[in-house]
Order: structure tokens, then C-alpha cells, then sequence
């Protein structure tokens, strides 16, 4: 008699972990965009919006087929100057949209294929604590161009990354 007790709550314990999933962890990733270097060889900007949806999760990690390194990065003041450092991953709160800007968050992109130029669509793909993967194009815009989604920042100087 303990064969069907167990199956029913193995079945109920299935049924919550379906409901569960069905919370969407990180509902969106929009408006990415990518600011390329203005000299050959540095490193380039990821910019985009996150939405927790009902769940909230943690972005992991971005990669792309046509860079060689993604890192997380946010801008903070130390010491009086702003300076920029990894971090190793970044909490997306249920509910709430967590922005990478320039000026703060934002993915550095190193050994970015030569052929991405301006006006080239580059694929993202963000890994997230979930599990969940999501891939998105990325509008790429050359270094002192406006941003394509109303940040305000023109150009944000990455010459202190190494390579």
C-alpha cells in the first residue's frame, strides 16, 4: 500500500515543479544594443533591459558565436574616479526591470569579430539561473553614434580594459 501513496505524492511534487516552471523566471530581454570600439582590437559595449516577470531570476552569463569574451561589468565611483569591474552574475527581481546602461551595467564584449561593423546585427545569448536561455539581436552602432534606444549617454570610454 505504500506504492500508491508514494506515486500520489511524487505526482502532486511533479504537478507544483510544472507550476513552478510556468512562472516565467525572466520574462524579456529588449532593446539591446551594442556600442562597437572606436579603435580596432578594444573591447565593446553591451547594452540591453531585463524583466524579472513573476519569478525574478539571475543572469548568468552572455556569449556570442561572433565575440570571443563577454563579461558582466558595472561602472561604480571608487576613490573618486569611476571605474568599471566584473561581476559575477546579476540579480533580475520578479517584477521589476533591471537596466544595463551606459554609465552603469553592461556586458564588455572582447575579440569582437572584425566583421561586425555598425548597422550589423549581432546575436546574444543570455544564460540565466533558471536555466532558461534567451537569444536576441543586438543592434550594433559605431562608437560615437546615439544610442538606439534614448539612453543618453553618447559614448562611454572603455580604453582601461584590458584585452
Amino acid at each position: 500500500m505504500r506504492f500508491p501513496i508514494l506515486a500520489a505524492t511524487a505526482a502532486v511534487a511533479l504537478a507544483a515543479c510544472g507550476q513552478a516552471e510556468e512562472a516565467a523566471p525572466v520574462e524579456t530581454v529588449e532593446d539591446a544594443w551594442v556600442r562597437l570600439s572606436a579603435v580596432d582590437g578594444r573591447p565593446a559595449a553591451a547594452y540591453f533591459e531585463l524583466n524579472g516577470g513573476e519569478g525574478g531570476d539571475t543572469l548568468l552569463a552572455i556569449d556570442s558565436e561572433r565575440v570571443a569574451t563577454i563579461e558582466l561589468h558595472e561602472t561604480v565611483m571608487e576613490d573618486g574616479a569611476m571605474r568599471m569591474r566584473p561581476v559575477m552574475s546579476v540579480d533580475i527581481p520578479a517584477g521589476e526591470t533591471v537596466s544595463f546602461e551606459p554609465g552603469g551595467m553592461h556586458g564588455m564584449l572582447f575579440g569582437v569579430d572584425p566583421e561586425v561593423t555598425p548597422g550589423t546585427s549581432l546575436t546574444l545569448n543570455f544564460r540565466f539561473g533558471s536555466g532558461r536561455d534567451i537569444s536576441i539581436d543586438a543592434v550594433t552602432i559605431a562608437a560615437g553614434d546615439e544610442p538606439p534606444f534614448g539612453n543618453s549617454d553618447a559614448g562611454e570610454d572603455h580604453s582601461g580594459h584590458e584585452m
